[in-house]
Parts: C-alpha cells; structure tokens; sequence
C-alpha cells in the first residue's frame, strides 16, 4: 500500500471553508441538478474558490459513481461523478471528499462541480 502525504493548510497554502451568503443552483443539459442555501465556498491559495454543496440538496439519482479517484494531501481522497444527462463533457464532473482531512471536515457529505464540465454554477443573491 502506498503511503498518502497529509499536509496541514498554512501560510505557505491556506485554505478557508466559509457558508456561501447566496443560493447556488448548477444545472446540465438545461436540468437543476443541484440547489441550495447551505452551500460552502472553499477557497484554497490561489486557486478559484469552489463551491461545496450539501449532497441533501443535489439530486443524487441524476449522477452516477465513477472509478476515478484523486488524491489531494491537502484535502484528502476523492470520489468522482458523472452526470449522464450532459453527455461526455459531463463524466466526472463531481467530485466529494467523503473522508476529508480534519482541517477542512465541513466538506464532509457536500460536492464540488467543475465549471467547464456543467452548463453552469449560479450564485444567485
């Protein structure tokens, strides 16, 4: 078995995990595949800040499970989802660490959707 680097968020790499004060609404292929209030904005270094969103407020039957994983030493191990409806620009677009590290445990049971594999993230006031 392979040993997994864990990392503590820092000076040098911080990561913040804060309620988003907005609704955020995703959609594929024109369908709302996520909506919520209670979404989590994950802002880490200097990359785009992402949302993280309640998976009670993701319809969950329109994904399904992949194989693919990915490690982030920072994060922990994640789990990927497709959305079929979107066709190939949709597999794996979601993503949820579903044993997240300690320093960011909010994100634990939400997923996070990558903007250029969804018609769109809304944050809507």
């Amino acid at each position: 078995m392979i040993e997994k680097t864990v990392k503590i968020p820092g000076p040098d790499h911080p990561i913040t995990v804060t309620p988003t004060p907005a609704r955020v609404v995703v959609t594929v292929a024109g369908q709302v595949i996520a909506d919520t209030t209670r979404a989590l904005t994950l802002r880490e270094a200097s990359y785009p800040p992402v949302q993280y969103i309640p998976r009670r407020d993701v319809d969950m039957a329109a994904l399904t499970r992949s194989d693919t994983r990915s490690h982030c030493p920072y994060k922990g191990d994640a789990s990927y989802f497709s959305v079929p409806a979107g066709g190939a620009r949709s597999v794996d677009a979601v993503w949820s660490y579903e044993q997240p590290h300690d320093a960011v445990a909010a994100i634990r049971d939400h997923l996070a959707f990558y903007p250029n594999r969804v018609d769109a993230i809304e944050i809507r006031d």
